[in-house]
């Protein structure tokens, strides 16, 4: 990875921390907890935490090729798209995940919540 894209890019840690067939919770501050998933096939996937039925977490779901059952109500979740999948309707956002030198990154707007300048209040104003 050059230089220049290492700051668009956050270093989430080893791809060995991860098992196939598994995943692991990354909490953002502000923001949504981020799933990051590991299949049989060795493929990584990030998605936010949530089923888009009841919020169950995917985290906690099984893995079947490249889907995710959600522990709560068993409704499979796309690990490529964050659809569901059969009848069911929702989506729940990917996150931009890459492999480098051994290591994942995740796209760093993606993850991190965007600054927001705060606005004066009106007393401050009016001072």
């Amino acid at each position: 990875m050059t230089q220049a894209t290492v700051g668009k890019w956050l270093d989430i840690g080893p791809v060995v921390q991860i098992g196939p067939g598994s995943a692991r919770t990354l909490p953002v501050e502000g923001g949504e907890e981020i799933a990051v998933f590991h299949t049989m096939r060795g493929k990584f996937y990030a998605l936010v935490n949530k089923c888009p039925h009841r919020q169950g977490p995917l985290s906690q779901g099984i893995i079947h090729g490249d889907t995710v059952s959600c522990p709560l109500h068993n409704w499979r979740i796309s690990l490529q798209s964050g659809e569901a999948q059969g009848e069911d309707e929702g989506c729940t956002p990917t996150i931009p995940l890459k492999l480098d030198a051994g290591r994942i990154f995740l796209l760093r707007e993606a993850v991190v919540p965007q600054f927001m300048p705060s606005q004066p209040s009106s007393a401050a104003q009016s001072a």
